[in-house]
Parts: structure tokens; C-alpha cells; sequence
């Protein structure tokens, strides 16, 4: 068996594909979600962290940012779980990298495409079937696009429902996000069959390779326990918040992430008196402190 991508897609994701070696892999995953918006012939691999202007300012760490060989700036984010403030982050992040390009004296003429893509372990909207969203700056009555300088695509892994036997006939897309999901479940003889494309097939060597390294498994297993661990005690502390209220909830949760952080503890008395929005935002800052620690290379 190799290593599952899911649910712990974050460590595998930039092993398989943030090595220059796997560009093949990488172009083809990025043409399979940018259809019909560009089309990818190379790729550069650049460093996963935004400068920092200020010494005060937040440092934002990218799952992996690439630009194409038109200039098209690309993040790919990788979420475990949907926390409050996820939509907001990803727009932040795009406005980010797009400003980022320019510096004193530069034309704004320069500024090249920024593509931000999602992809999500669960379920964004789930009054929505469709799995992958695209957002662009467009007008909303005429549907007129103002500029193509940003797009964020948002992939809902929770909503993917297709089987072995649609491989075969599906689009590519799906054909990428049912190996994300599945890969786990096959030996390297069965990927081959399954996936007789270049680029899905350079990915899944690339992750044998991976469970092959008795040190990579070991690492994998560690941090698979971990996050089982501390997902269980989340999820326990959120049940027996709900009985007293949201907001106790998530109080529960935000000393429970404090401790397993080593932090000081806020007072139960400081907590209440904050609104449930701060608390779900500090509870979701928190986890994602515990998953950076966790996931972190």
C-alpha cells in the first residue's frame, strides 16, 4: 500500500509536488483545474514564503506558489478542516501575492495573473452539488469581467462522489481528485492501470517513493496519530460545550488548544466576556497553530 493523500493531503502534497522533479505531475494537476482559463507549459517552483514588508507584519506561509511560464502566479492551498474565516484568508492571501509584485517605481501594467487554488477536505457550501468553484472579478449584472488579476478556485473534496468505474469516461479533473482521495487504497501495479497518464502517473511514483523511506512512514504514522489524537479531544470538548451554548464551546476548545500548545491558559472569566465571533476566531487561529506544528517540514 502507499501513503494515503487523505485526510492528511498537507504532508503528502508538497512531497509529491513541490519537487521540480514532479513537474509533469504538477502542470498536469494545474491544467486539469484552470481549463479553459490558461493553459500551463512549464512551471517554477518558488519559495513558500510571502516577504515581509515590516518587521510587525503577519508572515503567510503558502502551501506551494508557483509561477508559469506566462507569469501567472499560482498558490495552492491545502485545507484539513473548514474553520471560520477560511473564504476571507484565501482572498487575503491572493491580494497579498498580487501587491506583493510591486515595488517603488514600478508600472501597474507589469503586474501579473494571481490564481489562487483550495483545495478542501470537506464541504465549503453545502447547499451547493458543484464541487469546483471559480471566482473571478465580474461584474454581477452584466457578467462583464473587470480583470482577469485575480481568481480563486475552491475544490470541495467532500462532495466528490464518483467510483473506480467512472475513471475511465470522466473528465481529468476528477480523474486527479479520485487519486487524491483513493490513492491509499491501491498497490503501484493498480495505479499504473488505473492512471495510465503521464502526469498522474509520475504523482504516484512519486508517492510509492515516499512510503517506501521507513523515516517518511514513520514521521507520516507519528503525525497521523497526533492529529487523530487532538482532533478527538477538539471534538470531545466541542460536545460537552454544546449542552451550556456555543460559546462555551468554544471556550472549551480555546483552553483545550492553549494547553496542547504549551500557551498560558486564558481565564474562563476573560473568555466569556468576549463575543462568540472573537472566540470562534481565536479557537480557529489556535488549530491552526496546532496543525502548522504538526504538518510543519
Amino acid at each position: 500500500m502507499v501513503i494515503g493523500i487523505c485526510p492528511f493531503i498537507d504532508f503528502a502534497f508538497k512531497k509529491t509536488f513541490g519537487s521540480p522533479e514532479n513537474k509533469i505531475a504538477l502542470i498536469g494537476l494545474l491544467n486539469a483545474i484552470l481549463e479553459g482559463q490558461i493553459r500551463i507549459a512549464d512551471v517554477y517552483i518558488e519559495n513558500p514564503y510571502n516577504r515581509q514588508d515590516f518587521l510587525d507584519d503577519k508572515l503567510s506561509i503558502l502551501d506551494l506558489k508557483v509561477t508559469d511560464d506566462q507569469g501567472n502566479i499560482i498558490d495552492i492551498e491545502v485545507q484539513l478542516s473548514l474553520k471560520p474565516g477560511l473564504v476571507q484568508r484565501l482572498v487575503f492571501y491572493g491580494c497579498e501575492i498580487f501587491a506583493d509584485q510591486l515595488r517603488t517605481g514600478d508600472d501597474y501594467t507589469g503586474l501579473k495573473p494571481v490564481v489562487v487554488i483550495a483545495l478542501l477536505r470537506g464541504t465549503l457550501w453545502p447547499e451547493s452539488d458543484q464541487l469546483h468553484h471559480r471566482f473571478m472579478l465580474t461584474d454581477a449584472d452584466s457578467g462583464r469581467r473587470l480583470s482577469d488579476a485575480l481568481s480563486i478556485h475552491t475544490l470541495e473534496l467532500g462532495k466528490y462522489n464518483l467510483t473506480e468505474a467512472d475513471l475511465a469516461s470522466t473528465s481529468h479533473l476528477n480523474r486527479w481528485l479520485y487519486w487524491f482521495l483513493n490513492a491509499d487504497r491501491y498497490d503501484a501495479e493498480t495505479l499504473k492501470r488505473l492512471f495510465p497518464y503521464e502526469d498522474i502517473a509520475q504523482a504516484s511514483s512519486a508517492l510509492i517513493e515516499i512510503s517506501q523511506k521507513t523515516e517518511e512512514k514513520q514521521m507520516y504514522d507519528a503525525r497521523e496519530k497526533a492529529y487523530r489524537d487532538h482532533q478527538w479531544a477538539i471534538n470531545v470538548a466541542r460536545r460537552e460545550g454544546e449542552a451550556e451554548g456555543e460559546a462555551r464551546g468554544e471556550i472549551k476548545i480555546i483552553r483545550l488548544l492553549q494547553q496542547i500548545l504549551m500557551l498560558p491558559q486564558s481565564s474562563e472569566s476573560d473568555l466569556t466576556q468576549k463575543p462568540l465571533e472573537e472566540l470562534q476566531q481565536l479557537a480557529a487561529d489556535l488549530q491552526t497553530q496546532v496543525q502548522s506544528r504538526k504538518f510543519s517540514e
